[in-house]
């Protein structure tokens, strides 16, 4: 047989025995702590907090007017990062002077925070804004927290699919879920800011890395319309309800340290799945290693009751293009670099919308629990959404019609007016719905497009330029400065543009898994 009689020299097995569903069901759950990457939201965040005053030889009045009132969106709060001369404050209290009273306070000198700063214990006991203060001339280091941690996420999104493609599906993905769960833990005892960004970005590298290897594994394991199922809509609902139990950790866990190890010992459970997860047979068939490949095919058999052949590859041809190939191998030919071009362009734009929407949640509503939960269970239909679509309609025109459709909802978002609150944050969420379904489908478009011996590189790449969106999500957020709908329109023109480009990519719907790069560049032609 060739690689690409694969589906048909396995179709003995059926498409949903025993062996499937254990498959299926395994790798989402090995999705789930990939959603906890939201976790940064609540480890991140920023308490209401104002200079600390020193109560010592202060009466009552004056501790309580020490602190300037600043305007902020018409609103009036205490100045976060400047308080009234102390000693200037202890003298006239001395006096028996009353603020506002006897002492016109727009005239006394003001100082920085020079005793460290007060935190609202409310809603957060800590966060690493609480640990290590990073307010007032520190506070660039805290956007700048998330975006260290993306990179990594960015560096192993590009690794691990090289990895993978090299060493294999199995290993990768318990390595990466390994350093994950480690770096997640010990990150609880890092002593300054800058140690705590070190073990973050190393956390980073296992975050996404395994959900690559995870996801790639289990379409190359599964077949049929059980692929398409899993790939559109299996591993994402394992992502978001990730992301659902993020909130519901942090509500009861509401130390920034407790957080953190309370979303890494789940983890620990997975252990007993590397008995379970088999390797890739196709990718055992890559490297040639056909008795392996035979014998993972054979317990298949044996756990869906059916009678294997008695040689299953009997007149396999090993594919010259074996575990050589390497991400330059994307950008070899012009039809082959025009579609990893295209999908790269598709894959950012997702991505800084996917994100940018999804940290913006937290200013939805004044509880940030309620926020991220909402943000979170959008995702579901939306997952749904992408798997239908997949189903029965070509990805290109599904592709296309859901980026116009976040284009159009986030330039609309606007045009609507500030009494309507409500109607603006329907409209975000719709957006999010519909790059959510984008995203979704990207993964499974994506697999189909790519060669089994480049396949998991792809992605890799693919997500690792996605992850360059991740990254400057955080300051497209910050061009509202400049004007307040600017995010939106950003992302609406991103998420167009690449509407356009999609238009040149090529249609894989009924086709098989490509298995060598020539039939990626016919399918192209």
């Amino acid at each position: 047989m060739k690689m690409e009689d694969y589906d048909e020299t396995t179709a003995f097995l059926g498409q949903w025995g025993k062996f499937q569903q254990m498959i299926f069901f395994l790798l989402c759950a090995s999705i789930i702590p990939n959603g906890f990457v939201f976790t940064i939201v609540f480890l991140t965040s920023n308490p209401i907090h104002h200079c600390l005053v020193p109560a010592a030889n202060l009466t009552e009045d004056w501790l309580n007017a020490s602190i300037p009132i600043e305007v902020v969106s018409g609103n009036q709060i205490l100045s976060r990062c400047s308080r009234y001369r102390l000693d200037v404050v202890r003298n006239l209290s001395a006096q028996g002077l009353i603020p506002d009273r006897d002492v016109n306070l727009t005239e006394v000198e003001q100082e920085g925070c020079v005793d460290g700063w007060s935190y609202d214990r409310d809603v957060y006991q800590s966060t690493i804004v609480t640990e290590f203060n990073l307010v007032c001339s520190e506070q660039w280091k805290r956007p700048l927290t998330t975006t260290i941690f993306f990179l990594g996420v960015l560096l192993g999104s590009f690794l691990s699919g090289q990895l993978s493609d090299r060493f294999g599906r199995k290993p990768v993905l318990f390595a990466t879920m390994a350093v994950q769960t480690v770096f997640t833990s010990v990150i609880i005892f890092s002593p300054t800011w800058t140690v705590f960004c070190i073990l973050l970005f190393i956390n980073g590298l296992g975050q996404v890395s395994n959900y690559l290897a995870g996801f790639v594994l289990g379409t190359e394991i599964l077949t049929g319309k059980v692929r398409v199922m899993f790939s559109s809509m299996g591993v994402c609902l394992g992502f978001a309800i990730g992301y659902m139990l993020v909130p519901l950790f942090a509500y009861f866990l509401r130390d920034w340290k407790s957080l953190s190890l309370g979303v890494a010992i789940p983890s620990l459970g997975y252990i007993p799945l590397w008995w379970f997860i088999p390797e890739s047979p196709r990718w055992l068939l890559s490297q040639r290693r056909m008795g392996e490949a035979e014998a993972i095919v054979r317990k298949a058999a044996k756990m869906n009751k059916v009678q294997p052949p008695a040689i299953i590859f009997k007149d396999y041809k090993a594919d010259k293009e074996k575990n050589q190939l390497n991400v330059f191998h994307l950008l070899r030919t012009r039809n082959i670099r025009s579609t990893t071009l295209i999908l790269c362009l598709v894959w950012f734009s997702l991505t800084a919308g996917y994100y940018g929407l999804s940290l913006n949640t937290s200013d939805m509503h004044a509880d940030p629990y309620l926020s991220s939960f909402i943000s979170a269970a959008v995702e579901v239909p939306a997952y749904v959404c992408s798997w239908l679509l997949l189903k029965s309609l070509p990805r290109r025109l599904s592709t296309i019609c859901i980026l116009v459709s976040g284009a159009l909802l986030l330039y609309f978002i606007q045009v609507v007016s500030q009494n309507l609150p409500i109607l603006a944050v329907a409209l975000e969420l719709l957006g999010k719905f519909f790059i959510t379904a984008g995203s979704s489908l990207m993964f499974a478009y994506t697999a189909e497009l790519y060669p089994t011996v480049l396949r998991n590189t792809a992605t890799g790449t693919c997500c690792a330029v996605a992850r360059v969106g991740s990254c400057i999500a955080p300051f497209v957020l910050s061009l509202r400065i400049y004007f307040e709908y600017l995010p939106y329109i950003a992302l609406g023109t991103l998420s167009a543009g690449s509407a356009i480009a999609v238009l040149f990519l090529p249609e894989t719907l009924g086709r098989p898994l490509p298995q060598t790069i020539q039939e990626l560049d016919e399918i192209k032609r």
